[in-house]
Order: structure tokens, then sequence, then C-alpha cells
């Protein structure tokens, strides 16, 4: 399907943004819009790295498969947030969507092609590539300092973010794309504590659960004060 660039939910977030609307008409035209259903692998680890994309709706995870088979969550991809390794032959991992998950596809070699007829393109992607790195840095050397409580709770802030379609308030209702073994392997907790954390948060008021996956932030600012704490 063709992108249609007017109505792109990320149009003003992602590295496209700083292109002209010409420029970024021009860039439609090489890419494709693709939807992925939750549990659907976008790109395999070991296969020919020709493509990259960015998520304009819904939640990636990149993961890696252990020596034991098991598989390890490194990070996950947000709305506006760009899915590739632009300067690797092969893939090193795999990107999975965690939820029904939007995308704009594009050719590697399309990108790169872009990127040298529009240096704002590629100084877009860098920033966003650097700024990445340092929010992994930031969050590794919290992580080491943070309970297992602001772990989760700091997850949780950033999915209500990443759930919102406003860039500058969190989603008050939304439901988790991640399992509790997946919030787990993610924050380096187990499944029991996750959920022990989960029900705490609830007993304090900060949290509301409805069902399996739906959560209600009741307590937005006591939320992310414990998430930076």
């Amino acid at each position: 399907m063709k992108l249609d660039c007017a109505h792109c939910p990320v149009r003003d977030s992602a590295a496209c943004s700083a292109l002209s609307d010409a420029e970024r008409k021009q860039l439609a035209r090489a890419g494709r819009h693709r939807t992925f259903e939750r549990g659907e692998t976008v790109f395999h680890a070991g296969d020919d790295n020709d493509r990259c994309a960015t998520l304009t709706s819904g939640l990636l995870k990149i993961t890696r498969s252990e020596p034991d088979g098991a598989e390890r969550i490194l990070s996950l991809v947000h709305p506006a947030g760009f899915a590739g390794e632009m300067f690797a032959p092969v893939l090193h991992h795999d990107v999975v969507a965690l939820t029904d998950s939007s995308l704009c596809l594009f050719a590697r070699s399309d990108y790169e092609a872009a990127m040298e007829r529009h240096p704002a393109l590629a100084k877009a992607l860098l920033r966003r590539s650097a700024q990445d790195l340092y929010e992994a840095r930031t969050q590794i050397a919290l992580d080491a300092k943070r309970g297992a409580q602001a772990k989760v709770a700091n997850l949780l802030v950033a999915l209500a973010k990443a759930a919102s379609h406003s860039p500058c308030h969190a989603a008050e209702r939304f439901d988790l794309p991640l399992t509790r073994g997946e919030m787990g392997q993610l924050l380096g907790l187990t499944i029991e504590t996750v959920s022990r954390q989960l029900t705490r948060l609830e007993k304090d008021g900060l949290i509301e659960k409805s069902g399996a996956r739906g959560i209600l932030v009741k307590d937005p600012a006591r939320l992310t004060a414990l998430a930076e704490g």
C-alpha cells in the first residue's frame, strides 16, 4: 500500500519530519505501508539486511536468541521509532510486533539514497540514534540503582506515553502490550516479581488493573515520581 504522509500519525516526530513536503513525497514514493499482527516477525535475525522501517503505530520488540534457545528482549520500538540496521550486511536481531503495528517499509538502498540526497534526513536519523543510545545508557545506569517497583513503574510510564496520540500527555488508559513474562525479560525480573509489583502499585492507588491487560493510571504524578526515583 502506498504511503499517505498527509495523514501519518508520526509525521511531526519521525526522522522524515526534517524534510520539506516535496522531499517527503519523494521519499514516500520509495516506500510502502504495511501492517503486522501481534506476534508477527518484521525482521528475522540472519536475513540479508535489505529493509528498514519507521513505526507509525503499535509497538515492536527487538530480541535475540540465547545459546539455550531462550528469547531475550533487548529493547522496544515506540511509534516514530526507526527499525533496521543501516550499516550491517546481515540482521543481528529479530524485530517482532508486540501489538498490531503499522510501518513505513523501505528498501535499505532507497533509504540510504534518500539520506544522500537529503542531508537533513541523515542528520535527523543520526540525532535519533544518538538520543536512543543516550537513553539506553541512562536506563542501564538507573536500573542498576532502581528497585523492582521503580523498574515496573518506569515501564508503565513509557507504555502510557507510547499509547497516547498526544505528544504532551500520556494515555490514561491502555492495554499492556507485554505479558508478565516479557516485562520480566525486559526488566531483569521474574514473572512473580512483576505481578507482585503491579499488585502493589494498584494497592497504593497509582494504577488500577482491568482484566488481564487493561491499565488505568490513577495517579500519573506519583507513578512518574516513583519511576524516576
